[in-house]
């Protein structure tokens, strides 16, 4: 009985723990979001990245990705972001919709988000305007 409860706590631990990574990831893509910095958001990419704009899908590395969303802020100046929605599939899969707004445009954002080893990272983004 005594190992099954210890089992337990584990578990519960680290389910907290996944879950808080989660969150704070998707809090840091918000902040980097909102202050247009490619640079901060490259942070949480992983080695490559898929990056839709438009329909128009690219692999990237992590470096190219930074530098085409570098190209996406200077041409939208970012006036706000917001989180729409967050979640989780059954299979695991973590992701965040955000809705970016520029001076001229609005554009909803996907991004998809991966754990491993204990990190979450941006697999793919998908920018397309509304």
């Amino acid at each position: 009985m005594k190992k099954l409860i210890q089992l337990t706590i584990f578990v519960l631990l680290a389910t907290s723990s996944l879950v808080q990574g989660q969150s704070e990831v998707v809090d840091n893509i918000k902040t980097a979001m909102k202050s247009g910095s490619s640079k901060e958001l490259s942070k949480y990419f992983s080695q490559n990245v898929d990056v839709t704009i438009d329909g128009d899908i690219q692999p990237f590395s992590k470096t190219q990705a930074e530098y085409e969303l570098r190209d996406f802020f200077k041409n939208h100046v970012p006036d706000n972001f917001t989180i729409i929605h967050q979640g989780a599939s059954k299979g695991g899969l973590h992701f965040a919709i955000g809705q970016y707004i520029s001076k001229s445009d609005t554009f909803r954002i996907f991004f998809r988000i991966k754990g491993s080893e204990g990190k979450y990272l941006i697999h793919e983004i998908t920018i397309d305007k509304e």
